[in-house]
């Protein structure tokens, strides 16, 4: 039985406390003074028990307990909106998927996937959300996405989660196609003698690619932007001599036109697995099974746009 103390606000300003990592932003979300956001947390941690946020650092982070708790009433959540809905609504509603795209796959392989989807299911609603990996693993946990599709999440992050694997993909570092490194041989330790784009630290990516300039010996980086979009690092990188560091599938399209080059390496930087994160343990549709299916068939009808393991990226 729920407990009776528990009320509707509690669980929204948790959902939107753990979807924004920030008690302030919560506030403004939900339009209620941040004291009084503070306060419905603690009445919810002390109703439950336990601690939802670890507080120790800028940003707030769940616990074990907050993630679980995240899980299963962001599901719930989901599935009262959507039985209020089919009782308002008319009784063939049209149906909707949700789906998170992490910028290496929602340049390709995302639209081109929707577009069969489409053909599928002509009446349903896809909804795409884009944002940094945190976030949409976040609103994936409380229902508001039934899948998110890119790179695999890290470790830390798979609780409650299932992934299936789509392809493999490198990161590459990309320059403009008349870039001065390009013209020439040169060593890697040069790299560090031009402004450098990386991923920031939310990215997926970001380890490896500082990994791999560790490695190399450029130790304390400190880059001129970070950034994984690619309208704004397509510009600034055909634009100076700004060497961009970013997954292939981001700039495919870039790279087979020539607008933008890969810069040869002596070893590829760590790549790693694509592919679809959904909840563990939810029936899935019928929406999101075919819409699984269309990835899959997608990613086998473009290999070499799919995977890469040649220098050229």
């Amino acid at each position: 039985m729920i407990d009776p103390h528990i009320r509707m606000r509690h669980i929204r300003c948790f959902l939107e406390t753990a979807r924004l990592g920030s008690l302030s932003a919560a506030a403004n979300a939900l339009n209620v003074s941040q004291p009084a956001a503070s306060k419905t947390i603690k009445e919810l941690e002390d109703i439950l028990g336990v601690p939802l946020f670890d507080r120790s650092g800028r940003r707030l982070a769940l616990t074990m307990a907050g993630k679980l708790f995240q899980q299963h009433a962001g599901s719930a959540m989901i599935d009262l909106q959507r039985a209020q809905d089919l009782v308002r609504e008319a009784p063939r509603a049209p149906s909707r998927l949700s789906v998170g795209a992490l910028p290496t796959a929602a340049t390709f392989l995302l639209p081109e996937a929707a577009l069969k989807f489409r053909d599928m299911h002509p009446d349903c609603l896809l909804r795409v959300t884009t944002g940094p990996n945190w976030m949409l693993l976040s609103q994936l946990r409380e229902g508001a996405l039934d899948m998110v599709v890119g790179r695999m999440p890290p470790a830390g992050a798979v609780e409650g989660l299932s992934f299936r694997q789509l392809y493999s993909e490198k990161v590459v570092p990309v320059v403009r196609p008349n870039h001065p490194l390009l013209s020439r041989s040169w060593q890697l330790e040069e790299i560090g003698n031009y402004p450098l784009m990386l991923p920031p630290s939310g990215a997926v990516i970001a380890s490896s690619v500082r990994s791999y300039l560790h490695s190399i010996g450029l130790n304390n980086v400190s880059p001129a932007f970070e950034n994984v979009s690619l309208a704004f690092g397509r510009r600034v990188v055909q634009r100076s001599d700004v060497i961009w560091f970013i997954s292939h599938g981001v700039v495919g399209a870039e790279l087979e036109n020539g607008t933008l080059a890969v810069l040869e390496l002596e070893g590829d930087l760590l790549g790693g697995p694509v592919g679809v994160s959904m909840r563990d343990q939810t029936l899935s549709s019928a929406e999101q099974r075919d819409f699984v299916s269309v990835l899959l068939e997608t990613t086998k009808a473009h290999p070499t746009r799919m995977y890469r393991n040649d220098h050229s990226g």
